[in-house]
């Protein structure tokens, strides 16, 4: 247990620490309105961005809540499937692609967000290559040490 609550944490900050330093370099956007983005999910974007210091934190809460979600589904897959472990830059590397599709082509545009056009190509690679290294990997390396215990 100690294994899931540490590769979450460390997966979620990885991951919030990526989202916050790309866009305020991208784009000049500030961390609390980056946060604010993500509860735009949630709330909308009028209601989140008007919602000041509340939403921000709110919109931490989800991001640890997915980053929490997708850590306990990689494990618990693994628990019954415990080739998921055997390689784990591999099998990590293809969750992370597998998370990055699902949230970008099939949460966010069911969210509040709704559809959105095709981000710049940096974006897409630097996105993918996060969620392979700084998400997918670190999970797969959890999960595994999490069952040589």
């Amino acid at each position: 247990m100690l294994t899931l609550i540490l590769t979450w944490l460390l997966v979620g900050t990885g991951d919030i620490t990526y989202a916050i330093c790309y866009s305020y370099w991208r784009s000049g956007t500030s961390p609390q309105r980056l946060l604010q983005s993500v509860a735009a999910g949630a709330v909308g974007r009028d209601a989140a961005f008007a919602g000041g210091t509340s939403t921000a934190l709110m919109g931490l809460g989800f991001h640890y809540f997915i980053a929490l979600t997708i850590t306990v589904i990689f494990f618990l897959a693994s628990k019954q499937m415990r080739s998921l472990v055997r390689h784990p830059v591999l099998t990590g590397s293809l969750y992370g692609i597998g998370v990055y599709l699902v949230m970008n082509f099939i949460v966010i545009p069911l969210s509040k967000i709704g559809p959105r056009p095709l981000p710049a190509t940096l974006t897409i690679v630097t996105g993918v290559v996060v969620h392979m290294f700084v998400i997918g990997t670190p999970i797969a390396i959890g999960a595994r040490r999490s069952f040589r215990r």
